[in-house]
């Protein structure tokens, strides 16, 4: 019930951008700032690029709303928008280099499962202080669902760097988990 009231009012917002009513671009931008925030954060380390990205993600959202597909969920558009003005900005960052790895890592899936009562807010803090490459491909692997082969293209780099750069992530944020929490990560 309470999501089809937040359609709706997506819906009636998203009309009233298009009409370039400045009042519901505002009234749109801080409805789903919080959210675009969360995506944004995860890829990004840097609080002043953070927000660069998410307001170059947003003028791309009024940019082409037009073109959205009213009878479609919002959020996932939004979503993408988010994440592909996030990696762009990564690939542009000459400080978010990726190992350039020929072989093969096999990586089954992007589950990790921790005997631990952490929370997901905690898990992301961890997420965070991952290197830039492996937390992106993390981020996008893991977290938004892409496969090896959409990140390859997404940042440039092959297939096998991106299994190879999310083993490692893994590798390091069980790391991390061990060290700072005290659990016992189970193997993978």
């Amino acid at each position: 019930m309470e999501e089809n009231k937040n359609e709706i009012e997506d819906i009636q917002l998203i009309k009233r951008c298009i009409a370039n009513d400045r009042l519901a671009q505002k009234a749109f931008f801080k409805k789903h700032y919080s959210y675009g925030m969360s995506i944004c954060d995860r890829y990004i380390d840097n609080k002043d690029e953070v927000s660069w990205v998410l307001s170059n993600g947003f003028l791309k959202v009024f940019e082409n709303l037009s073109k959205f597909d009213l009878s479609r969920a919002f959020k996932p558009w939004l979503k993408t928008i988010l994440v592909n003005t996030c990696y762009t900005f990564i690939k542009l960052n000459k400080k978010y280099q990726y190992e350039d790895v020929d072989v093969a890592v096999n990586v089954e899936d992007g589950s990790v499962d921790f005997q631990s009562d952490i929370s997901y807010e905690e898990l992301l803090e961890q997420i965070k202080t991952l290197p830039n490459q492996y937390r992106t491909v993390f981020n996008l692997y893991v977290i938004d669902g892409y496969n090896h082969i959409e990140i390859g293209k997404m940042l440039g780099i092959s297939e096998g760097t991106s299994k190879s750069n999310l083993f490692k992530a893994k590798e390091k944020l069980k790391e991390k988990l061990k060290d700072k929490l005290g659990i016992k990560a189970y193997e993978y």
